[in-house]
């Protein structure tokens, strides 16, 4: 049965996080400080232990991997843009705009997921776009209906049309495209990920309608999300500017479900939106001052759902495929 929500999730633990000079080049979000490095790493690392501290008290299964010093990786700590993990046993890799931030893709984060007992079968392998120029940041770049088959993505430098496409014809999505932009100074600018302004749930949708200046589009994406049954709860740009669309809506082993977002989203949100969204589920808040400022980025961004079957360790998993990995996962380069 497909599911929206997962009850397990992967999150990678910083060792040198900080200010990405590469993605700031369009990542509007993120704000440059002062501070000494190893400040900002000590605060990072303080937030990312409450944020799954929090997690795992209410009972979600939070699989925790160590960064490693090792190639540099400022943004290790938001797996969600490398990596996705469905729900027949397929994962996709992702090109990624940032040359430092290729470094996350790492076997050992594979690896550390299946000694949990998922089981992965097939590997979409979409990085090798990275060397024409053209990228497709995850669940960054696209926001999935997975129970409706939908994905939606904000076209930018970092979400190629093209390969979205590629993405719904091998993952059987339907697309839905469009352009969507903030305020920089005198300036409307493509945002640089979807998931900033836009978070779907079994039930509802949170979406910064403001943010898409086309009235054609805007029109054509509430049309489908109410299409889908979803009450839409729109949030306004300045909303959205304190990451109020960067939530991510999961589940606890009993199944009870909750909406993760930010102390700052949280504290953004009208009273009304706030009893509108507790009505469906339990809204935890984390406080991340730190990670949201100097990454550009909030608790979305730091959860990549597992979706993945459960398998009993001893067992192993093939299927014909255009090639291997040597541990049984096939994979193909797209």
């Amino acid at each position: 049965m497909k599911k929206q929500t997962s009850n397990a999730l992967l999150m990678i633990e910083p060792v040198a996080f900080g200010f990405n000079l590469q993605t700031a080049e369009n990542n509007y979000f993120q704000q440059a400080g002062n501070q000494p490095a190893s400040v900002i790493q000590e605060e990072a690392l303080n937030e990312f232990k409450r944020m799954t501290d929090t997690l795992k008290a209410k009972g979600v299964d939070v699989i925790l991997v160590k960064d490693t010093p090792e190639p540099h990786t400022p943004d290790s700590i938001f797996p969600n843009n490398w990596i996705s993990f469905h729900c027949d046993g397929s994962i996709a890799l992702y090109p990624m705009f940032a040359e430092n931030r290729r470094l996350e893709r790492r076997m050992a984060v594979l690896e550390s997921i299946e000694k949990e007992g998922f089981s992965i079968h097939n590997t979409f392998d979409y990085s090798p776009s990275e060397k024409k120029g053209i990228f497709l940041e995850g669940t960054g770049s696209m926001v999935l209906d997975r129970v409706n088959q939908k994905a939606y993505a904000a076209l930018s430098e970092r979400t190629n049309r093209d390969l979205f496409m590629k993405f719904c014809q091998d993952f059987r999505y339907t697309p839905f495209c469009f352009s969507a932009y903030q305020t920089v100074g005198t300036q409307r600018l493509p945002i640089y990920h979807t998931n900033v302004m836009m978070c779907i749930s079994d039930s509802y949708a949170v979406v910064c309608t403001d943010s898409i200046d086309d009235p054609t589009e805007r029109q054509s994406l509430v049309r489908s999300l109410k299409e889908n049954r979803k009450e839409i709860i729109i949030i306004s740009e300045e909303q959205m500017h304190q990451f109020a669309g960067n939530m991510l809506p999961i589940e606890n082993k009993e199944r009870k479900k909750f909406l993760v977002m930010s102390e700052s989203a949280y504290q953004a949100l009208n009273e009304p939106q706030i009893n509108r969204l507790s009505a469906y589920n339990e809204i935890i808040r984390i406080a991340i001052p730190t990670i949201e400022k100097q990454g550009g980025g909030s608790v979305r961004c730091m959860m990549a759902e597992i979706f993945l079957p459960k398998i009993n360790s001893n067992e192993h998993n093939t299927i014909a495929c255009a090639g291997t990995d040597g541990v049984g996962r096939s994979i193909r380069c797209t």
